[in-house]
This record gives C-alpha cells, structure tokens and sequence, in this order.
C-alpha cells in the first residue's frame, strides 16, 4: 500500500476502496466465506475514513458481493468472475437473422462504428432539455418518481398527441389513445390482442426487421408483399388477401423503414379499399413522422381509424433510453387494450411519459426536429456521395429521414459484408435481416447519421475489394 492515499482522479474514495476489494476477490486473494478486513483495520490499510469504508462495504453488500452478519463483520459471497475480452467482442459467430442488426447494435460498444443501426447519435439528441425535464421533475416532487401510472396513461402528454395527430388530419379524441413504454411495446399489445398462434401477418418486403422478429415471438405466419417507392404492390397486395386472408398488415406509410420510401395517396386509397373488402386490420407505425417536411399521406387519415391502428413513439426524436410510445384507435379497440396492458404490465410508465410531455411542451423541441432535417438531409447527400464512390447506390433519393436503402455491387452479397466488418468494429444492416422472401441479399440499409465517419469507406472498400477476390479465386 503507498504511505498516502492517492486514488485515480476519476473515481471517488469510496469507489477505490471496493475496487481494492474486488480486485483481491478476483485474484482469489479473498474466497467465498471469507471475513473481510474490519471497519477500523480497512480504513487504517487504505489511507481513508471509517465512514469511506462503510459506505464501500453497504455498496458491495447491495451488488450481493458480501454480506453482513450482526455482530461478526463482513463476508464474501462469491467470487467475481475475471472479466473476459472475448465477452466485451462481437458474436462473430452469430446467424444473420432478424436479431442480427439488434443484437450487435446493442451488444457491442462505442468503439463500433454502428451504420446499422436506428437511432441517431447521441450528440444529435436533445440532452440539455431532458436534463432540464428531469430536474423539474425532481424539484416539484411528482407522483411519476413513485407512483403507478393509470392505464390509458399520463393525461397531459395523451392531449398533447390528440393535438400533434391532428396535425396529421387524423381526428382523435386524448380517450383514444394509450401510451406504452415504446413503439415495440405497441406492436406486441397489438399483436396479443388481435392475434392467435398461426395467424397470418402481412409484412412489407423488405420491412423493419424486428417486425418479423416480434411476429416470430407471437407464433404468427408471416406473408410478405413487395414494397414500391410508392407502397406496396397493389396487385399483389390484392392476390395475398385473397389467398393468405391476413389478421394484420403492419406498415410504416412515412419514410418506410428501411427503404425510405412514402406511400402514394392512389396507393392508399387501394389498400383501404381492400382491406374493407378482406377485413384486414392495418397498424401504421408512425415513428419517422417528425422527420418529413413535407407531410405524406397517412392510412389512418384517410381510413378515420375504423380499420388502421396508428402508432408512434419519441426514441428516434428524443430518447432510446427514455422509453414511451402510444397507440390510437377506435375506443372499442382501446377499451380491450387497457385491461391487456393492466394484465400484462399494471400500470403505464408515468416518469417516462411525463418527461417526454416536458420536452415536447418546451418550445426548442420545435427548433431540435428543424436542426434534426437540417443535419439528416447534409448528411444524406454526404453519404450517398460517398457510397455511389464505392459503388454502392441507393434505391431511392428518400425525401427525408434517416437511411439510405443501397444496392451493393453485382457479386457482392450483403450478409458477406456485414460479417467481415464486424471484426473491423463496423456493425452494418445487410439486407435480408429485412427480406421475409430473402430477396435482398445484395441491398444493405444506411443509417445516414451514423455514416460519417471517413474510416467507415476505407473499411468499405476494403472489405469489397477482399470479397471481390475470394469470389475470383474461387
């Protein structure tokens, strides 16, 4: 031990201290049942107060790493497992499935560059006015910081989407909408509402990939339709109904995910029709709405929410972490959807809810979702430039939005691709992971924001480069 206390200066005395610990548990220096050190002899060895040492020791207590028995002191509960490298690395091993793009995503850490994946980067969102939210929050002593939600959700936020929807020439009364704890979250009460094992479930193709992720949790059969810069294939669309008779179509309708494409007004009219026809329900999930300047025809507009279902949520506008979706739909529908949520998760995430209404009450939101176009449509013509340089060219200029849905060279095969990246901490989004059909092995999906970074095209086009010689040599 050195004769004064100097820990590193990004921890605090406390923190040393059960760092120490944790470091003799996992050189096995203390064993399970071990006695540690006393209070007043841990103090004196570490150079700090009686006081440090009693609040390391509570802490470690609370992680279950020690235990306290009265009137004996404190005792080892088990070892910490040395920490592993290849732990903290990609599944290289993985399959390239609909949770592939999820999982490396999420799992891996911010040393990855993450084109991929579907938010945007941290530096993008609105920090400053969630921190102001939370302090205000914390300073009026709410009920959301202890208390259950109601089951509809927190009322301020449910008028303010009333209102916001209605900008969408969507009527809906603040009864007609319920809040969840995300889009997700929507979608599976939506789903285990409507659904049986072996329903059918229509799907775009290619469509977001945890649709079909969260179909396959719900046992549904999933049939695909293919996807146009203008929709869906109407013809097709028409043949699946007749042929399949789906429960549910699940769409987005403004900058489609992944292709950003918007559906035609003509389109939808089609859609509608036949759904009356073949008594489909539709849910629309409206999460990229904010990003449009110009608004594109919405389902549930032109339908008055008899037979769409219109979801949305904020973790691509303001937080992924901050966790709050809705959905809006006939009161009937709403009704059932209430006691299915008090069932399956009590009560609504007040805090959440209440947070997101301060953000979205606060007149810079406004300013934050100009600033967000402003920066995406930059960055759309930047990556797209870059990308047509290598070869790769998008589907589609979309309007707006976050990605780029882009064929790679002829040969190339996307899932190829994307795995040779990843040992180059590079997490890409290829194609099939969105293709029910599996149709889309040469297309992968850009998330524009996350596209900047120049290391990102050399990579690339070495990677290409070493596929396009494997594929001679073989």
């Amino acid at each position: 031990m050195p004769s004064s206390f100097k820990p590193p200066e990004n921890i605090s005395r406390t923190e040393y201290v059960m760092t120490e610990i944790k470091d003799r548990l996992a050189t096995r220096k203390l064993g399970p049942g071990s006695k540690l050190p006393s209070i007043r002899n841990f103090a004196t060895t570490m150079k700090v107060s009686k006081s440090t040492v009693v609040e390391a020791y509570e802490r470690l207590a609370a992680e279950g790493i020690i235990s306290s028995q009265r009137g004996s002191g404190f005792y080892v509960t088990g070892h910490i497992p040395p920490l592993s490298l290849t732990d903290m690395g990609p599944k290289l091993d993985r399959a390239v499935d609909p949770f592939w793009v999820s999982r490396q995503s999420l799992e891996t850490n911010e040393t990855f560059l993450k084109p991929g994946c579907g938010w945007l980067p941290t530096s993008w969102m609105p920090e400053d006015s969630i921190g102001a939210a939370m302090r205000s929050l914390a300073r009026k002593g709410s009920n959301s910081l202890t208390e259950y939600g109601t089951p509809l959700g927190f009322a301020p936020l449910r008028h303010h989407l009333s209102r916001r929807i209605d900008a969408q020439n969507i009527d809906v009364s603040p009864d007609q909408i319920i809040l969840t704890d995300s889009g997700t979250q929507a979608i599976d009460l939506l789903c285990r509402f409507f659904l049986e094992p072996g329903d059918t479930v229509l799907v775009d193709d290619p469509c977001y990939f945890n649709f079909n992720a969260l179909l396959r949790v719900h046992r549904a059969k999933i049939v695909a339709v293919p996807y146009t810069p203008a929709g869906p294939d109407v013809e097709q669309f028409k043949a699946i109904l007749k042929d399949h008779k789906p429960r549910l179509y699940i769409t987005n309708s403004g900058f489609h995910n992944p292709t950003g494409a918007s559906i035609s007004p003509i389109t939808a009219h089609k859609l509608l029709i036949l759904a009356e026809q073949f008594n489909l329900t539709i849910i629309e999930d409206d999460i990229f709405g904010d990003f449009e300047t110009t608004p594109a025809p919405r389902l549930a507009s032109f339908d008055g929410l008899e037979r769409v279902i219109y979801i949305g949520s904020f973790s691509k506008t303001i937080s992924a972490s901050v966790r709050c979706g809705y959905i809006a739909a006939r009161p009937d529908w709403i009704d059932g959807l209430v006691d299915l949520k008090i069932a399956t998760s009590f009560g609504g995430n007040v805090f959440n809810a209440e947070l997101i209404w301060h953000v979205l009450k606060n007149g810079s939101y406004r300013r934050h979702i100009q600033d967000l176009r402003e920066r995406l449509a930059k960055a759309r013509i930047d990556v797209q430039s870059k990308l047509e340089s290598l070869g790769i060219t998008p589907w589609i200029t979309p309007k707006g939005g976050m990605y780029l849905w882009c064929r790679l060279p002829d040969g190339i095969d996307s899932a190829q691709l994307a795995q040779s990246a990843l040992p180059q901490n590079i997490v890409l989004a290829p194609g099939n992971v969105f293709s029910v059909s599996g149709t889309a092995s040469q297309f992968m999906r850009f998330n524009v924001a996350q596209s900047l970074q120049p290391n990102l095209y050399a990579t690339l086009a070495l990677e290409l480069e070493n596929l396009w010689s494997k594929k001679e040599g073989g």
